[in-house]
């Protein structure tokens, strides 16, 4: 994975905790493939395995939505599977699948900000808002709550 990938899980992760959840796992992997973020609402009573796909401009796949193909949505359901059995005490909450689609501005030249790669994200950041995070400014685009069935 790039480091503008893992920033981007990150900035989702810090996002996702904001908005009340609990995050269970980053990069979980099974022989089947990976999950970006595996997290928890408690208040709900539901887990969220989020595929995250971080793009900058000119991109092939539409800000990465046509890469959460049929394909990648099966890898996806089956890593879920395994982690729910290898994880007992979830197999009662309702599960969803979600995306997350985060907008990459470009990196942040050294000396425009002297934090920038290590800046504290502001109390509460919202959906379009640029943050620098990591030494890149990134936007989160596009929520996709419960985008493909399992």
């Amino acid at each position: 994975m790039t480091d503008l990938g893992q920033a981007g899980e990150s900035l989702v992760a810090a996002w996702l905790e904001q908005q009340g959840g609990k995050i269970l796992q980053q990069r979980w992997r099974s022989p089947w493939g990976e999950i970006d973020l595996i997290t928890h609402f408690p208040d709900t009573k539901i887990i969220a395995f989020v595929e995250v796909k971080t793009r900058s401009g000119g991109n092939w796949d539409q800000g990465g939505l046509l890469a959460v193909n049929a394909r990648k949505q099966e890898k996806i359901w089956q890593t879920a599977n395994h982690f729910l059995a290898s994880q007992p005490q979830w197999s009662d909450w309702n599960c969803r699948f979600d995306v997350m689609i985060v907008f990459s501005q470009g990196s942040v030249p050294t000396g425009e900000n002297a934090e920038g790669k290590f800046a504290n994200l502001p109390t509460n950041f919202q959906m379009g808002q640029t943050i620098v995070w990591q030494g890149y400014r990134l936007r989160l685009e596009q929520y996709l709550t419960d985008a493909f069935g399992g």
